[in-house]
C-alpha cells in the first residue's frame, strides 16, 4: 500500500491552495480565453483527481472510523462545490451564484407540469374516473389539491423513477391541474420561446458551458479504457494507484457476493455486507485500493470464485483518476439537473445541446450516445442521467416530441440491448417508454411518422426465434437463458399496450394506413400462435414428461388486453373495421389451408336431414387450445353486428368467402376437448392439460378464449342450417352413433361401463354447449344489450352462489386495459352492502328482485359454482314459499346478424335428441342416462317456450309467428319409432317418483305450453275474448300443486314428530342408566349455590373482610378437579398427588413507563425492589386446564421425543420451542411453558387469639429481626461478641417448621419457581440462587397489577367479571406464591424479609435500602406479606396471628404509598379551589402534606386546596387498593362483597371495608401519629427523595395506562411518512421495508442486510432486535408498504395479523394490491391493543403458526 500515498500532495499544501482559490477570478479568466473547452478541461484535469477518490473508505466497523468517513465525504462535497462547480455558476450567471439563481427563478414562469420524480415507496394516486390510463399518477401534494380526491381513486406505492402527471392535459379526462399548478390566465400569450426571456450574453455562455460539461460527462460515462483518460484530461504524472471495482449483476445472490468478498479482500462479514449493499444500490463499489498488482490479485479471486455456476461477477481494475473523473461526471449531471430547475430557458438550452446532431450524423447527439450505451453503464450512472432526461427533455413539451422521435428510431436497438442486459427494467432507458408512449398525441405521431406499432410487434416476433415446421412458436425446450429472455421480451407487449391504450376519436388517412400495417404485423404474430402447443390424447400409458404449457399461456395473458384494444380501435372506424375483417379472414384461411388435408369427407344423416363434413376425432388427432386468429375474427364479427356495418354495407364485406363449417371447426374442437377432459378421457395426459383447460375458462383469459369460441359457434350457427350445425356438433362430440341408430328411443346399449359414463358426460356437455350457443346473448352485438348489462349479469350470478366481498367480485370479473371491471357502476343497483364487525369483511348480498335473472347454465360457472348456486337458489325459493323450479330467465332479443340462432331450438335434430333423452328417463333401466342430462333438456325446452312466448307478445296481429315450438313438441315421433310426442313424454314424467326434484320444473313447462296455446288461440281468433279457460287450467294446476305440497308438508311433520319421540326416549334411558352421576352433580350444584348464597348473605353486622384477624375464611368445601389427560377426579390436598395447571410465563413491558431503560444484567441484577416505572415484569397466564403432574410429565416427555425425531427430518421451527420447555396444552393447544401446582385453600383464622396493636407488633417484629440478625452473624462468624438480644416468647431462631406438602407437590413448586426464574432473568436454572422466590412473588404481583389495570380500563367490576381461566390462574398463582418459601432455604427468605421491612422501618444493620420513591408499593406489599409467613413460622407461641402481621404490613405500606403519592402529585398546578371549609379527609391530607413540606421545603409547592390534594390522593391510591383486594381475596379465599361484583357507585366504601381500612385513609396516619411520624421523617430524609424530586424522573400516580401509538386516519399519511424515512445505516438510502413499532412509534428498516444487528451471537433484523429493547422480546409492528401487522416473539416466532386499516368495502388490503383508499378502523386497532395489554400476542402467534405449517418457513428473525 506504500505506493498509495506517493502522488498525494501533503494535505497542508493542498489546503492553502484551496483557501486561496477564487471562483469569481477563475470564471472571469475563463470568460477572456479563446478556447473555453481547453481551459475548462485543464482545470478539471488538475483538480478532479486531487479532490475525489483518494483511497478506499472501507466499510468500517468502528464508530470512529464511520464518523471519519462521513467527514471525508463532507470535505469532498465542499471541495467539489468550491473548486469545480462554483466557477461554472459564476461563469454562467455573471454574478454571485445565490443572487443570480434567485433572480432567474423570479423571472421564470413556472411550468404547469409538476414533474415531481417519485422516490421508492412514495405514495402515488390515480383517479379511476378521470385518468386517461392507469399510468397517469399524482404525487400526494398535487392529489390533495386536486378535484380527484373526491372521486374513486387508487393509491399505490411507487417503485421509484416515474413522475407526477399533474398539469399534463392529455393525462386526465378532467381536472388536469391541482391548485398549485393551475396555469395563470394571461400565460396563454407567452407561448414564445422561453430562451428569449434570458439576456443574450447569458444564452451564449450557457450554450458553451452546457455543451462542454455535457460532452465531458457523456465522454466519461461511455469511456471504456480502464487505465487511460481522454487526451485532454491526462494528468501530468500518473501514479500507480488503482481501484478494484466490483459491478452489480442480477444473477448472483447477496450471499454469494458476501462470501466471495470475504475471501477476496479478506474483510469481515459486516464489511462484506456493507460492500454488497452498496453494490446493489449504486451498481458498483470499489472493494480494494492500492497498486495495480494488489487490485489485480483481488479481481482474479473474485472471478475464480463466481464463475462456477454462471458467468462471473464483473470486476475491473481501474485507475484512480478514471474513477475520480467518472464520479465528477455524475456530480456534473446532477448539477445540470439542479440548475435547469431555476429557469425554463436554461432547460430548453440544455435540451437543444443534448439533442444537437454531432459531426458523425445519425445517432450522434449526446443524448443518443447516452441511450445507446445505456446497458454498458452501471446502475448509479443510469439513474442519474435518466433523472436528468426526465427533468429536461420530458418537461419541455417541444423537445419531448423530438426526443420521442429519436427514441422510436433507436427503439429496436435499445430493446435488443435491454434483452441482453440483466438489470431490471426500472434501471433501463427502455423504461422511459411509459413516459412517451402513454401520451396519446405522441403515440399517434410516432405511429404515423415512425411506424411505431409495426416496429414494436416486429421486434417482439424477432426475439422469439423458436418455431416448429409450420412456423408456430415452440416453447417446449427452453433453456434457462431463453426463459430469461422470454421474460424480458414481454416488456415490449407493455409498450404496445401503452400505444393502444386510448383509441382515437378521429382518424387521418395516414393513421388508418399505419394502423392496418401494424395489424398485419400483429396478425403475423397471432398466426405464429395459432395451433401452438398441440396435444394428442394418450392411450394406454401415462405421459412421461409434462409438456411446457406456461409460456404459451403467459403470452396469451399478456396479449389479452392488446387483442381487446385492437378490436376497440377497429370499432372506432368503419373503413378500418372492414379492412381488418378482410385481413383477418385471409390469414385464417391461410391457417386452414395448412391443416392436414388427408381428412376423408363423410356424409351424416339424422332426422331426415343430411350434411357433408369430414372425418376428424378430437380423441385421436392433434388438437390445440390456442386459436387467436379465429377468436380475433369472432370479435370483429360481433363488431360488424354492433356497429351495424353488416346491415348497412353488406356488399363491402367478404361474407361470401365465409364457409361456416370451417369457421366453427377449430373452436368446436377446443370445446370438445374440454368436454372430453371433463369426462375423464384425457387422464393420462397429466396435469399440464388440466391446467390449460383451467386457464382457458379462467377470468384472466376467457374473454379472448372461451367466450370468443362460443361467439364463433354462434356466428357459424346463425349462417347454417340448424340441423346441419347440430349434426356436426354430434359428430365432433363422437356421439353421432348414439342418436342415429334406427330406434334411438330404445337406448343405445354399451357393454363397457366406463364408456357409458364417458358418453353420459359428453351428452351433458353437448347439451350445455347448445344451451350456451342459443342462450348467451349478453355480448353487445350478439344480443341487443349494453356492456353495462353484461357486467350486471356477471355480478348477479356471482352473488347467486353466496354473498361476496368486493375484492372477490373484482377477481371474478375480467379487467380491461385500464384495470377496470365496470363493477362500481352496477353493484349498488343489484346488491346491498353489509358492513363487517371487528373481524371478517364487508359483504354484498343480491337484492331479492334480481333472483329472477338467475340462469342455472350461466356459461362462466365452473361445475362447483353451478352446484353451489343451484343449492342456494333452491333453498332461497323454499324459504320464500315458492316452488323449487329454476326455469331459464327471459333472454334479451338477438341482433339481426345473429337472429337465426333461435331456430336451433325448434329444429328436428334437437327435437330428436330431446325426445331420446326423455324416453330414456321414462324407462330408467340400466345406467343409460343421468338426471343432469334430463335437467339440461328441460332447460332447453323451457328456453324454446320462452322464445315463442316473447315472439307472440312482441308480434303485431297481422304477422305470422315463425317460431312454432309448441306445435312441434305435440307431434308424435316419426315412424318407425311411433312413441309419444315430447309433450306426452313430459306429461308422463310429471309424476314419476324417481324424478321428484324435477317435478316443479316439468309443471312449469306444462303451464307455459298451456299459456302459449291460449295466446295462439287468442291471436288466431283475433277477437278479444277473455281467456278464462287458460286461467282455469292454470288455477287447476295450481290447486293440484297446493294439495301436493300440503301432503308433503304433512308427511314431513309426522316424520319429525316420530324422530323427536325417539330422541326423548333415548334421553330418559340414558339418565336412568347414569342416575348416580346426575344425582351427585345436582347435589354439588345445590351445595355450591347455597355456599355462594351463604357467603354473600353474611349477617348484616359482620362486613366482608379479606385481610387481618377479622377476615372470613372461604367456606371449607372440598375442591375437586378432573385431569384432562386421564379423566380421573381428585381433591386438591396439601399431601395428595400433585395437580397442575398449564401456564405460560413471559417477560413483559406492557405496564412499563420507561422504555429507554436497558435490560438488567442477569447475573448481578437484584429483583427484590421493583421500580414504580414497572420497566420489566414477569406475566403468567393460563388456559385453565388441569392435569396430574405425572400425566403432564409423561405428556411432555412424549413431546420432547417427537421433537427430536422431527428435527432429524425437517429443519423448520414449530410453533413451540421444546428446548425452552414449551408445549401446547393437550386440550386447547394453547402455548404453555410451565405448570402451576394447585394448592389447598388457606385455613380460616382462629378468632380466639388476641390481636396485637401496631405498636406491639412493630416491637415484636423488630425483636425478631434483631434475633435473626444475631443468629445469622453467629452462624457466619462462629463467635458472638455482644450479648444475645432479648427474644420474644416462643420465638425459636433455629426451629425448622414441618413441610406442609407432599414430595410431588414440592417438586412442582420447584418446577414453576425455576420457570419464572429462567424466564424472568434469562439465565440457566439454579435452585440455590437466593432470587428464586423473589421472582415467583414478582410474577404474582405483576400479573395481578396487569389484570387490575385491564379491568379498570374496561370499566368492569373488580370481581365477578374475570373469565374463569384468569380467575383460576390468579387463584393458583397467589396460593403458589404464598407456599413457595417452603422450597427455599429459610435464611434466604428471612434475609429478604429483613431487607423489605427495612424500607418501612429503617434498620441500622441493613445498608443501601432504596428510597420510598423508587419502590412500587404493591410489589413491596406482596413480597413482605409472603415472606413474613416464613418469619412467623418460627413463632411457637400461638398468641400472635399471621393475619395481624399481614394487616399491619398492609397498613404501613398504605401509609407509605400515601406519602409517595403526596410527594409526587403536588407538583401539578392547582386548577380550581373548592370552598375553604373542608371535610375531615381534606384537613388530614393537608396536615400530612405540611409535615412532608417541612422535610422537603422548597421542593414541594404550597397547596391551599385540601380538596384538590385529597382528590389526587384518592385517585392515586385506588389502583393499589384494587390490586390489594384481588391479592388478599385469592390469598385468603374470602368471598368479595356484593358492591364489588357490579360496576357502579359505592366502590370506594366497599373496597375500604373489604380491606379493613378506615373510609378516610388518612386516619391510618392520624391515629398512629406518634408512631408513624419518626418513620415518615426517616423516609423523607433519604437522600434519594430529594435527588428524585430535584431532577429525577418522577412517576405520577395513578400511573397512566400504556396505549399503542396513535395512527393516522388515512393510510396514505403513513405511507408518506415511511417514504421519507431513510435507512439509518446506509447513508441516506431509502429503506425498502419501513416498519413502524406500534408500541413506541419508532420507524425501523426491516428485512434488510444493512440493519441487521447481533443479539446473543446471532444476526437478527431490525424488528427482532428492537423487540428486545422495547418489548422484552415481544413486538407489534406495522409493515407500512405491505399494510400488514407483524407480531414477533423471540427470534423464531412470528405471524402476520390483519391490519387495522380497511377500505370502503370493509376489507384489509395486505400488500396494497388493490389500491383502494384505506382508513383506520378504530375497533380493530383497539382489538390489537387489547390483545397486547392482556399479554395475548404470544398465544396468537402460537395458534397462527400451528394453523399454518407451510413447507416454506419464514425466517422471522430476519424481519
Amino acid at each position: 500500500m506504500a505506493a498509495a500515498d506517493s502522488d498525494r500532495d501533503p494535505p497542508s499544501a493542498l489546503r492553502s491552495e484551496f483557501i486561496n482559490f477564487s471562483a469569481k477570478d477563475t470564471a472571469s479568466r475563463w470568460l477572456a480565453v479563446a478556447d473555453l473547452q481547453q481551459e475548462m478541461y485543464n482545470h478539471l484535469a488538475l483538480y478532479v483527481p486531487r479532490i475525489l477518490c483518494l483511497g478506499l473508505s472501507g466499510a468500517n466497523s468502528s464508530r470512529e472510523e464511520q464518523r471519519e468517513e462521513q467527514r471525508e465525504e463532507q470535505r469532498e462535497e465542499l471541495a467539489c462545490q468550491l473548486l469545480l462547480l462554483a466557477p461554472l455558476e459564476w461563469l454562467l450567471l455573471g454574478e454571485e451564484p445565490a443572487a443570480g439563481l434567485a433572480q432567474l427563478q423570479e423571472n421564470n414562469q413556472p411550468s404547469p407540469l409538476c414533474g415531481h420524480v417519485f422516490k421508492v415507496g412514495e405514495p402515488t394516486y390515480s383517479c379511476r374516473e378521470c385518468a386517461a390510463d392507469p399510468t397517469c399518477v399524482l404525487c400526494m401534494q398535487c392529489f390533495l389539491g386536486s378535484i380527484h380526491k373526491e372521486h374513486r381513486y387508487r393509491m399505490t406505492t411507487s417503485g421509484g423513477g416515474g413522475f407526477c402527471d399533474c398539469g399534463d392535459a392529455e393525462a386526465w379526462k378532467k381536472g388536469p391541474y391541482c391548485q398549485k399548478h393551475t396555469p395563470i390566465e394571461n400565460s396563454k400569450v407567452t407561448e414564445e420561446d422561453p430562451v428569449a426571456q434570458l439576456p443574450a450574453d447569458m444564452v451564449a455562455r450557457s450554450y458553451s458551458i452546457f455543451s462542454i460539461i455535457l460532452k465531458y460527462a457523456v465522454d466519461l460515462l461511455t469511456w471504456e479504457q480502464e487505465d487511460q483518460l481522454p487526451a485532454e484530461l491526462k494528468p501530468l504524472e500518473k501514479g500507480d494507484t488503482y481501484y478494484c471495482m466490483l459491478f452489480n449483476d442480477e444473477v448472483h445472490t447477496y450471499e454469494q457476493v458476501i462470501y466471495t468478498l470475504q475471501k477476496a479482500v479478506n474483510c469481515s462479514q459486516k464489511e462484506a455486507v456493507s460492500f454488497a449493499t452498496t453494490v446493489d444500490r449504486d451498481g458498483r463499489k470499489a472493494v480494494r485500493y492500492g497498486d495495480f498488482q494488489f487490485c489485480e490479485q483481488a479481481k482474479s479471486v473474485i472471478v475464480r470464485n463466481t464463475s462456477r455456476q454462471s458467468k462471473p461477477l464483473r470486476v475491473q481494475v481501474m485507475h484512480s483518476s478514471v474513477v475520480a473523473h467518472q464520479c465528477f461526471a455524475l456530480k456534473a449531471l446532477s448539477w445540470l439537473g439542479q440548475i435547469i430547475q431555476y429557469s425554463d430557458g436554461l432547460r430548453r438550452i440544455l435540451c437543444q445541446v443534448g439533442l444537437q446532431k454531432g459531426p458523425e450524423g445519425e445517432n450522434s447527439s449526446l443524448v443518443d450516445r447516452l441511450m445507446l450505451n445505456d446497458s454498458k453503464m452501471w446502475k448509479g450512472a443510469r439513474n442519474i442521467y435518466h433523472q436528468l432526461l426526465m427533468n429536461s427533455l420530458l418537461m419541455d413539451i417541444k423537445y419531448k416530441k423530438i426526443f420521442a422521435i429519436q427514441f422510436a428510431k433507436s427503439y429496436e436497438r435499445l430493446q435488443s440491448d435491454y434483452v441482453k442486459d440483466d438489470h431490471d427494467r426500472e434501471f433501463s432507458i427502455t423504461d422511459l417508454s411509459v413516459q412517451i408512449f402513454t401520451v396519446p398525441s405522441l403515440a399517434r405521431m410516432l405511429m404515423v411518422e415512425e411506424n411505431l406499432m409495426t416496429t414494436i410487434i416486429r421486434t417482439f416476433v424477432d426475439h422469439l426465434r423458436h418455431r416448429d415446421l409450420q412456423g408456430r412458436f415452440q416453447f417446449d425446450r427452453y433453456t434457462a437463458q431463453q426463459a430469461f429472455k422470454f421474460g424480458r421480451v414481454q416488456s415490449l407487449i407493455g409498450d404496445l399496450k401503452y400505444v393502444l391504450i386510448s383509441r382515437p376519436s378521429e382518424w387521418s388517412d395516414q393513421l388508418r394506413l399505419k394502423f392496418l400495417e401494424g395489424l398485419d404485423a400483429f396478425l403475423e404474430l397471432l398466426k405464429c400462435m395459432q395451433g401452438m402447443d398441440p396435444v394428442v390424447r394418450q392411450v394406454g400409458q401415462h405421459i412421461e414428461m409434462e409438456p411446457e404449457w406456461e409460456a404459451a399461456f403467459t403470452l396469451q395473458m399478456k396479449l389479452t388486453n392488446i387483442i381487446s384494444m385492437i378490436q376497440e380501435w377497429c370499432s372506432a372506424d368503419e373503413h378500418v373495421l372492414i379492412e381488418a375483417y378482410r385481413k383477418c379472414l385471409s390469414v385464417l384461411s391461410q391457417c386452414h389451408s395448412s391443416l392436414p388435408d388427408g381428412e376423408q369427407p363423410i356424409n351424416l344423416s339424422l332426422a331426415g336431414h343430411s350434411v357433408e363434413t369430414f372425418r376428424y376425432q378430437v380423441s385421436q388427432d392433434k388438437v390445440s387450445i390456442h386459436l387467436p386468429v379465429c377468436r380475433l375474427l369472432a370479435g370483429l364479427h360481433v363488431l360488424l353486428s354492433r356497429t351495424d356495418v353488416a346491415s348497412r354495407v353488406p356488399e363491402q364485406l367478404p361474407l361470401g368467402e365465409l364457409s361456416p363449417p370451417l369457421l366453427i371447426e377449430l373452436p368446436l374442437r377446443c370445446l370438445v376437448l374440454c368436454a372430453q377432459v371433463h369426462a375423464g378421457m384425457w387422464r393420462r395426459n397429466g396435469f399440464s392439460l388440466i391446467n390449460q383447460i383451467y386457464y382457458y375458462h379462467n377470468v384472466k383469459c376467457r374473454v379472448e378464449m372461451f367466450d370468443k369460441d362460443i361467439i364463433m359457434l354462434q356466428a357459424g350457427a346463425s349462417m347454417m342450417d340448424p340441423n346441419h350445425f347440430l349434426m356436426i356438433i354430434l359428430s365432433r362430440f363422437e356421439l353421432f352413433h348414439i342418436f342415429s341408430s334406427t330406434d334411438v328411443r330404445k337406448r343405445y346399449r354399451e357393454a363397457n361401463k366406463d364408456v357409458v359414463q364417458q358418453n353420459n358426460t359428453l351428452i351433458e356437455e353437448m347439451l350445455h354447449l347448445i344451451i350456451m350457443v342459443v342462450g348467451e346473448r349478453y355480448v353487445a352485438g350478439v344480443g341487443q344489450v349494453e356492456p353495462f348489462d353484461e357486467v350486471r349479469r356477471e355480478i348477479i350470478h356471482q352473488l347467486s352462489i353466496r354473498p361476496m366481498a368486493h375484492s372477490e367480485l373484482v377477481k371474478a370479473l375480467p379487467e380491461n386495459g385500464n384495470k377496470e371491471t365496470g363493477l362500481e357502476g352496477v353493484i349498488d343497483s343489484v346488491a346491498s352492502f353489509k358492513k363487517p364487525g371487528v373481524t371478517g369483511r364487508g359483504l354484498y348480498e343480491l337484492r331479492r328482485e334480481w333472483n329472477k335473472y338467475f340462469n342455472l347454465y350461466f356459461h362462466h360457472y365452473s361445475r362447483a359454482d353451478q352446484s353451489k348456486a343451484e343449492e342456494a337458489q333452491r333453498k332461497l325459493r323454499r324459504q320464500n314459499g315458492q316452488d323449487t323450479a329454476l326455469p331459464p330467465p327471459i333472454p334479451p332479443p338477438l341482433c339481426p346478424l345473429f337472429g337465426s340462432l333461435v331456430n336451433l331450438l325448434q329444429c328436428d335434430v334437437l327435437l330428436a335428441v330431446e325426445g331420446a333423452v326423455l324416453q330414456w328417463a321414462v324407462e330408467p333401466s340400466g345406467g343409460g342416462w343421468t338426471e343432469s342430462m334430463l335437467q339440461r333438456v328441460l332447460h332447453l325446452v323451457g328456453m324454446a317456450l320462452l322464445e315463442e312466448q316473447q315472439q307472440l307478445e312482441n308480434s303485431s296481429a297481422d304477422e305470422d309467428v315463425t317460431f312454432n315450438y309448441t306445435c312441434k313438441i305435440t307431434r308424435p315421433g316419426e315412424a318407425p319409432s311411433t312413441s309419444g310426442s315430447v309433450l306426452a313424454l313430459l306429461e308422463s314424467l310429471q309424476n314419476a317418483p324417481h324424478l321428484e326434484v324435477h317435478k316443479d320444473m316439468i309443471t312449469w313447462i306444462l303451464k307455459m305450453v298451456t299459456n302459449i296455446k291460449t295466446m295462439r288461440e287468442r291471436t288466431s281468433s283475433t277477437s278479444t275474448i277473455t281467456i278464462s279457460p287458460g286461467q282455469g287450467q292454470e288455477e287447476m294446476l295450481r290447486d293440484k300443486d297446493k294439495a301436493e305440497r300440503k301432503r308433503k308438508a304433512e308427511m314431513a311433520r309426522l316424520r319429525r314428530e316420530k324422530i323427536m319421540a325417539q330422541m326423548s326416549e333415548m334421553q330418559k334411558h340414558f339418565i336412568n342408566e347414569n342416575k348416580e352421576l346426575f344425582q351427585q352433580n345436582l347435589e354439588e350444584l345445590v351445595a355450591s349455590t347455597s355456599a355462594a348464597a351463604e357467603s354473600s348473605l353474611v349477617p348484616t353486622g359482620v362486613a366482608q373482610v379479606c385481610v387481618g384477624p377479622r377476615r372470613l375464611g372461604g367456606t371449607e368445601h372440598r375442591h375437586l378437579v378432573t385431569c384432562i389427560l386421564c379423566q380421573e377426579e381428585q381433591e386438591v390436598k396439601g399431601h395428595g398427588r400433585a395437580m397442575v395447571l398449564a401456564a405460560f410465563v413471559q417477560r413483559s413491558t406492557v405496564l412499563s413507563k420507561n422504555r429507554c431503560r436497558s435490560l438488567p444484567d442477569p447475573e448481578r441484577h437484584n429483583p427484590l425492589f421493583m421500580h414504580p416505572d414497572l420497566s420489566l415484569g414477569i406475566h403468567t397466564a393460563s388456559c385453565g386446564h388441569i392435569m396430574h403432574a405425572t400425566c403432564w410429565q409423561r405428556y411432555f416427555e412424549a413431546v420432547q421425543l417427537k421433537e427430536q425425531r422431527r428435527q432429524q427430518r425437517l429443519r423448520g421451527h414449530t410453533s413451540y420451542d421444546v428446548e425452552n420447555g414449551e408445549f401446547l396444552c393437550p386440550l386447547c393447544e394453547c402455548l404453555s411453558n410451565t405448570v402451576i401446582p394447585l394448592l389447598p385453600h388457606t385455613p380460616s383464622p382462629d378468632h380466639s387469639c388476641s390481636h396485637s396493636n401496631l405498636e406491639t407488633w412493630l416491637q415484636t417484629t423488630n425483636q425478631q429481626i434483631t434475633a435473626l440478625h444475631f443468629a445469622h452473624k453467629k452462624h457466619s462468624d462462629g463467635t458472638a461478641e455482644q450479648a444475645e438480644p432479648t427474644v420474644p416468647e416462643g420465638f425459636q431462631v433455629d426451629f425448622t417448621p414441618q413441610n406442609l406438602y407432599s414430595s410431588s407437590i414440592n417438586e412442582m413448586i420447584t418446577t414453576f419457581s425455576m420457570s419464572t426464574y429462567k424466564v424472568g432473568l434469562k439465565v440457566n436454572p439454579n435452585e440455590q440462587d437466593h432470587r428464586v422466590p423473589v421472582l415467583s412473588w414478582s410474577t404474582c404481583a405483576y400479573t395481578i397489577q396487569s389484570i387490575e389495570r385491564l379491568m379498570m380500563e374496561e370499566d368492569k367490576p373488580l370481581f365477578g367479571s374475570l373469565p374463569c381461566r384468569q380467575d383460576d390462574c390468579l387463584s393458583s398463582l397467589t396460593r403458589f406464591s404464598s407456599a413457595c418459601w417452603t422450597a427455599a432455604p429459610l435464611k434466604t427468605i428471612h434475609t429478604h424479609f429483613i431487607r423489605l421491612f427495612a424500607v418501612l422501618v429503617p434498620d441500622s444493620q441493613v445498608e443501601n435500602t432504596p428510597c420510598i420513591l423508587d419502590i412500587d408499593m404493591f410489589h413491596l406489599l406482596v413480597y413482605s406479606v409472603l415472606s413474613y409467613t416464613s418469619v412467623h413460622s418460627l413463632d411457637q407461641s400461638r398468641r400472635t396471628l399471621v393475619d395481624s402481621g399481614h394487616l399491619h404490613l398492609f397498613h404501613l405500606i398504605t401509609v407509605a404509598h400515601l406519602v409517595q403519592i403526596l410527594l409526587t402529585s403536588a407538583t401539578e398546578e392547582v386548577c380550581m379551589d373548592q370552598d375553604s371549609g373542608g371535610s375531615e379527609e381534606e384537613e388530614l391530607t393537608c396536615q400530612l402534606y405540611d409535615t412532608l413540606r417541612k422535610h422537603q421545603g422548597s421542593l414541594l409547592p404550597e397547596v391551599s386546596s385540601g380538596w384538590q390534594l385529597w382528590r389526587s390522593v384518592k385517585a392515586g391510591i385506588l389502583p393499589f387498593l384494587r390490586a390489594s383486594a384481588l391479592f388478599f381475596h385469592y390469598l385468603n379465599s374470602t368471598a368479595p362483597p356484593v358492591d364489588l361484583l357490579v360496576a357502579g357507585p359505592g366502590q370506594w366504601e366497599a373496597l375500604c371495608s373489604y380491606l379493613s381500612l378506615p373510609l378516610n385513609l388518612l386516619q391510618l396516619h392520624h391515629s398512629h401519629h406518634t408512631l408513624l411520624e419518626p418513620l415518615i421523617d426517616r423516609w423523607c430524609c433519604h437522600p434519594g427523595v430529594r435527588q428524585t424530586l430535584h431532577g429525577g424522573v418522577i412517576v405520577k400516580f395513578p400511573r397512566e395506562s400504556n396505549r399503542l401509538v396513535e395512527l393516522p386516519e388515512d393510510y396514505s399519511a403513513l405511507i408518506n411518512q415511511a417514504s421519507s424515512f431513510t435507512c439509518p445505516r446506509s447513508g441516506g438510502d431509502k429503506s425498502r421495508a419501513p416498519t413502524l413499532c406500534l408500541v413506541c412509534g419508532s420507524m425501523l428498516c426491516s428485512q434488510s442486510y444493512c440493519c441487521q444487528t447481533e443479539v446473543d451471537g446471532e444476526d437478527v433484523g431490525a424488528c427482532t432486535a428492537h423487540t428486545f429493547t422495547c418489548g422484552a422480546g415481544l413486538g407489534l409492528f406495522l409493515r407500512v408498504r405491505e399494510s400488514q401487522v407483524l407480531f414477533v416473539a423471540g427470534k423464531t416466532k412470528g405471524c402476520f395479523y390483519p391490519p387495522p386499516y380497511l377500505d370502503d368495502y370493509g376489507e384489509t388490503d395486505q400488500g396494497l394490491k388493490r389500491g383502494n383508499p384505506l382508513h383506520l378502523c378504530s375497533e380493530r386497532y383497539r382489538k390489537i391493543e387489547h390483545l397486547w395489554r392482556q399479554h395475548g400476542i404470544a398465544e396468537v402467534i402460537g395458534h397462527a403458526q400451528e394453523a399454518n405449517q407451510t413447507l416454506v418457513a419464514i425466517d422471522w428473525q430476519h424481519l
